[in-house]
């Protein structure tokens, strides 16, 4: 366990070298049992990490957005500049972590649209669902980070809480960057949610 009370029980269950339409990521798959359960995320590692706070992106699982092209979110545009970035500079990590829905599972995600299609808010529809609004945590992105020996980044997002962790857990997030994309209309009512729920979390800190 690292002073910072984090237990580093991850462990690297594969290596492989990844080309993609941005170029040539390498490619770590982690593993981290919790609650009975096998937690996973997919790294991307492009260029030298360690000679500077490399560019870092924490993503969140949206099969709906990552994979499918759904407008309803920002996701997947939101992946596409993170990899865009990283290529342009050269150097840089992406953590793919397996949470969809916020954590709530992609059946719960889409009983939520069904429920926006109705009138609710993003917010209102997961609440009605008895589900919290997010149900994330970072705690295996920083474990990922202290395993690859990153101790300090520039941090790639919109949210706080991502923010929040890291430092918790001891790294230092010497830069926060706007993860900006140009949201679709479709999108726009669940982005101004989260802005939302972003601002009332920082007057709450």
């Amino acid at each position: 366990m690292n002073p910072d009370g984090i237990s580093l029980s991850i462990r690297c269950a594969a290596s492989t070298q990844l080309p993609t339409k941005y170029g040539r990521f390498q490619a770590l798959g982690f593993e981290r049992p919790t609650d009975g359960k096998l937690e996973t995320a997919v790294v991307l590692i492009m260029g030298d990490v360690m000679s500077h706070a490399p560019l870092v992106r924490i993503h969140s699982e949206c099969f709906s957005g990552d994979v499918l092209g759904s407008q309803r979110c920002g996701c997947g545009e939101q992946l596409n500049h993170a990899m865009r970035a990283v290529a342009k500079q050269g150097a840089g990590i992406v953590i793919y972590e397996r949470q969809e829905g916020r954590g709530i599972g992609l059946m719960a995600k889409l009983k939520a649209y069904e429920l926006q299609d109705q009138g609710l808010d993003a917010v209102e529809a997961n609440q009605h669902l008895g589900q919290d609004t997010d149900l994330r945590n970072y705690v295996l992105p920083a474990e990922i980070l202290q395993f690859l020996g990153i101790t300090r980044v520039r941090l790639l997002t919109n949210n706080p809480q991502k923010v929040a962790a890291l430092e918790k857990a001891g790294i230092e997030v010497i830069e926060r960057l706007d993860c900006e994309t140009s949201p679709s209309p479709f999108a726009v009512p669940c982005l101004l949610t989260e802005m939302t729920k972003n601002a009332q979390r920082l007057q709450s800190a």
